[in-house]
């Protein structure tokens, strides 16, 4: 891999799971109180308002890349809503987690809840309190929630992996089908890999090569499509209607989040946690999964193109030995990592249409959870038609943090239709619509308009219950 391209690689992993929102610097002393420290181990950064109106934005950033970290600790996806939120009375919180790096829900858990306790101890304690979170954050914040039932007023989730085992399964399915596919001899690990990095990089060779003929790129549509993942990846452009333009961007999802993002190279980290390898894919008929995905016409076009046969492919597959799970490994992961759906407070969420990082599926599959265990009218869910992981601008943030705390007032959840959300948005201004092209190096930002939408996701491809 050139220098070039590891450095976007790099770039587009942090940002996907929730490292390039850099949080605002400081206002000056008069406007706010800072508070900063650690607490068993882990840095925290409080803001409080001189005049604070009483409530507390818990925030819980997404997964952080060794050794990539913020200069500073986020207290919103969006700096703009940082700022925007202070200037209105409201009262920022949130923990970096120990050790800061990885997928540390476990200790966000445990973190986020002490410095919630330091707040009320030294601060105040807060006539309502709610918690916000992006990405890996979304399920931490879902979960601080649901195990602790009255502490928290109502949650916002945006961008969420709500089930990251079953997203961890739908990688391992992605990778499956890539090696089996592309290099059915090639000695890699795809789990519990001896040599991670040499794994990696055999693997990353394998797929750079393909992505240079129709069949090689007919098969890599087949591995998103097993992954539900969408044919739209920029958040700077609409989303692409020609097939050869949405097989790209699919591809740039394939490679720049579950190749890199949940590879070999990934794997020792989440395998430390969970103490074993915590994905399985015995049993699975990758026929049957094609066959009920979104990218299903996507991958009938490719082949055709191609002159490949799918159902020589799917069979080739089906015939291949499967991996299977550590239970313990599995057992902690559905312990830490998915949501319950309990609703003890309400919860809205909110995705972007064209997100490949942390499929739509997952928002869709968390409402199930709420129908199956919890309250639905605590429930809203919402929608941004927009390519990218957590492309969201700090006007669409803003609208559904006061959504949010219009429901914890009143007891009565405010309108969510699309259109009453994207004006109440506009009415912000210009100085809240810059978005993040999550696939730009620099993550270069450009004004974009709110832009909530209808939107009934395609369903998780890999849920664990």
């Amino acid at each position: 891999m050139t220098t070039s391209r590891r450095t976007l690689v790099t770039v587009l992993v942090a940002v996907l799971l929730g490292a390039l929102f850099t949080a605002a610097p400081a206002a000056a002393g008069e406007r706010h109180r800072i508070h900063e420290g650690t607490i068993d181990g882990a840095d925290y950064l409080v803001k409080v308002p001189k005049r604070w109106n009483g409530t507390l934005v818990l925030y819980s950033h997404g997964l952080y890349v060794d050794p990539w970290a913020p200069k500073q600790i986020m207290l919103a996806t969006r700096p703009e809503t940082e700022s925007w939120l202070l200037d209105q009375g409201y009262a920022l919180a949130a923990s970096n987690y120990k050790g800061t790096f990885g997928h540390a829900i476990e200790e966000a858990l445990t973190d986020q809840i002490a410095l919630l306790d330091w707040f009320e101890t030294n601060v105040g304690k807060p006539r309502r309190t709610v918690t916000s979170g992006m990405s890996m954050g979304a399920v931490i914040s879902l979960k601080l929630a649901e195990n602790n039932p009255g502490r928290f007023d109502g949650v916002l989730a945006q961008c969420g992996e709500y089930d990251a085992h079953g997203t961890w399964n739908s990688a391992l399915d992605m990778l499956f089908a890539l090696k089996t596919l592309l290099a059915p001899d090639a000695d890699i690990d795809l789990v519990r890999p001896r040599d991670p990095q040499a794994a990696q990089a055999a693997l990353e060779a394998v797929v750079a090569e393909a992505q240079k003929t129709d069949a090689g790129r007919a098969r890599i549509a087949l591995a998103g499509a097993l992954g539900t993942v969408p044919g739209w990846a920029l958040a700077h452009e609409p989303e692409p209607t020609a097939s050869a333009d949405r097989l790209a961007q699919q591809a740039m999802w394939v490679t720049g989040a579950y190749l890199y993002g949940y590879g070999p190279g990934a794997r020792p980290e989440i395998e430390r946690r969970a103490g074993g390898n915590p994905s399985s894919n015995t049993g699975i008929d990758y026929r049957r999964q094609l066959v009920r995905s979104a990218g299903l016409d996507l991958v009938r076009q490719a082949y055709r193109t191609s002159g490949v046969e799918l159902e020589a492919d799917l069979d080739r597959l089906a015939a291949a030995p499967r991996i299977s799970a550590d239970p313990k490994a599995q057992a902690y992961m559905q312990r830490f990592t998915v949501a319950r759906g309990t609703t003890p407070s309400p919860v809205l969420t909110t995705h972007t249409t064209g997100d490949g990082g942390a499929v739509a599926g997952q928002a869709r599959w968390y409402g199930d959870q709420v129908r199956r265990d919890g309250d639905p009218a605590l429930l809203r869910q919402t929608y941004v038609n927009r390519g990218g992981h957590c492309s969201f601008n700090a006007a669409e943030e803003i609208v559904l943090l006061r959504t949010l705390l219009s429901r914890a007032d009143t007891g009565r959840w405010p309108s969510t239709e699309p259109h009453r959300l994207t004006a109440a948005a506009n009415a912000l201004g210009s100085g809240y619509r810059l978005v993040p092209e999550l696939f730009d190096p620099q993550g270069k930002e450009k004004a974009m308009p709110p832009s909530f939408t209808r939107f009934a996701p395609a369903p998780h491809p890999r849920p664990s219950r």
